[in-house]
């Protein structure tokens, strides 16, 4: 039985050059990607001075959740430079479930040590964008790994929606995750600590920087499941 819905190819209608310009550039913006987030990890965790306070363990353990790990568990789907491109979709969907996992214990950890600093120093708790957004994102990483979990047992989810429906709602909702960390992580440079460490060039450098695997994501997601309308003759 056919699919109610159609998803759009990539480099539809493109003439043979155009097309691999464009399957060029895309590989490009994806490995830019993948080294993007590592660098922002290891810049931030560089910053931190992790062992130096319990605050200094929050941004090492947020970034390794978001910067890193759920970075590379969406861009391993990429058909365009994953180190995995030629791993079956099995092994993909594994390692993508071990990438969230370490998501969601790298971002309760870090919380956690934001929660020990602020009671430690007897500062309130969610006064700031930030850490309203932060928590926000956090609650959404586990309501999208329970719709992981409908996707991988559609059986015992007892939802009417097919499968397909399912994969389409649990991309979705991780790009809108995905959107939300971003924000959370831009947010993070406005606070007291990250301006006093970092300024002028640098600190628009780094504000900029999350951006562009953020773009990529957002690409690589809507190509794979935009859905587009069929061509009739």
């Amino acid at each position: 039985m056919p699919s109610a819905v159609e998803y759009s190819p990539v480099g539809e209608g493109l003439g043979m050059r155009e097309y691999w310009l464009y399957v060029w550039l895309r590989r490009a913006a994806v490995t830019a990607a993948h080294f993007t987030g590592i660098g922002l990890t290891t810049i931030i965790a560089i910053m931190s001075r992790p062992g130096t306070s319990l605050f200094s363990w929050h941004p090492v353990f947020m970034s390794v959740a978001y910067c890193l790990c759920m970075t590379e568990g969406i861009l391993l789907f990429s058909t365009e430079a994953s180190p995995f491109c030629c791993k079956s979709r099995k092994f993909k969907v594994r390692l993508h479930w071990f990438c969230q996992a370490l998501v969601l214990i790298s971002g309760v950890t870090g919380l956690c040590f934001m929660i020990a600093s602020k009671n430690l120093s007897e500062h309130p708790h969610l006064v700031s964008w930030h850490s309203l957004l932060g928590v926000g994102t956090l609650v959404a990483t586990g309501f999208q790994a329970a719709c992981g979990i409908c996707v991988m047992f559609p059986k015992l989810s007892c939802l009417s929606s097919s499968l397909s429906r399912l994969k389409l709602y649990h991309a979705t909702c991780g790009l809108v995750v995905y959107l939300l960390a971003t924000m959370t992580v831009v947010l993070s440079m406005f606070s007291d600590w990250f301006q006093a460490t970092v300024k002028g060039v640098a600190w628009w450098a780094l504000f900029l920087l999350p951006l562009f695997p953020a773009l990529v994501v957002m690409n690589q997601i809507t190509n794979s499941y935009l859905p587009r309308k069929k061509v009739t003759c």
